[in-house]
């Protein structure tokens, strides 16, 4: 059986409060793409709303990036297409396609939530390890 001394023990716990952190700054990126993933989401369902609300033959503006749009007629808008995975695209009703989209917004939700709780078990675990340290350091007069 190894004994480590009160130094060692020290050394590791602040080894492991900095791989608590990189976990951290990991789960907080997958966060915030989630989120990102949502807000476009969100607004896609927004978008396919509001085009149910034209008619056909009226004249819309297509985004192609954040700022440059094509000039565009709208055709059928009671029809959208929806891919749903490894590059394959249907034809679906409006009503459909939000239903779509309410799935995947639920479920990157779920995702979240998920990645959140693991950020704060991770946290907490961190804050508990760093105090126990901070006493070990105090107690050695470090």
């Amino acid at each position: 059986m190894v004994i480590m001394t009160k130094e060692e023990d020290i050394a590791k716990n602040l080894s492991l409060i900095e791989y608590y952190k990189e976990q951290l700054d990991s789960i907080n990126m997958q966060i915030q793409f989630v989120q990102a993933a949502i807000s476009d989401y969100l607004k896609a369902k927004v978008t396919v709303d509001q085009l149910t609300k034209i008619e056909d033959g009226t004249d819309i503006l297509i985004p192609i990036s954040p700022d440059i749009f094509v000039n565009a007629s709208a055709k059928n808008t009671s029809k959208t297409l929806v891919g749903v995975g490894a590059g394959v695209i249907i034809e679906k009703t409006t009503d459909e396609a939000i239903k779509k989209l309410d799935d995947r917004i639920k479920s990157l939700q779920e995702s979240q939530k998920k990645l959140l709780s693991m950020a704060q078990q991770i946290e907490s675990e961190a804050i508990e390890l760093s105090n126990k340290t901070q006493a070990m350091m105090s107690e050695s007069g470090k």
